[in-house]
């Protein structure tokens, strides 16, 4: 069972020293980041939905100091930060989904299909597994 978040982060580089300088139109550059989505009903498995919502950033400040977090660096470096896909095998999305029909109430729906939408949109990759 596999999958992570891919996010797009637009980073501006910070020299650490003063006698240090960068080209302006060089000092930004964009990375994808990923990061591994806990097993369903594990301890942060609702990242997806305290996070996301219709496969965006739900609030731009907080997804700001997570990426600030998640790459090290400081939080003012971090201009943007974009949800890009939930990538995950087959096992893993059934497993999701699961875990959400076991109790809708939390996600204020009437299905599972309305809850992957209403908080990851169109953005989910179901890959194959290597097996």
């Amino acid at each position: 069972m596999d999958a992570r978040y891919a996010f797009r982060v637009r980073v501006r580089i910070e020299p650490a020293h003063d006698d240090v300088s960068i080209e302006p139109s060089s000092a930004e550059t964009t990375v994808t980041l990923f990061r591994e989505a806990p097993e369903p009903g594990t301890d942060g498995w609702l990242f997806f939905r305290n996070t996301l919502w219709r496969g965006e950033v739900g609030d731009e400040d907080y997804a700001r100091h997570l990426a600030a977090t998640w790459l090290g660096v400081p939080e003012r470096t971090i201009h943007a930060i974009e949800f890009r896909e939930l990538q995950t095998d087959q096992e893993y999305f059934d497993a999701l989904k699961a875990e959400i029909a076991a109790d809708l109430k939390p996600f204020k729906a009437d299905t599972v299909s309305e809850v992957i939408s209403k908080y990851l949109g169109s953005s989910v990759r179901v890959t194959e597994t290597d097996e």
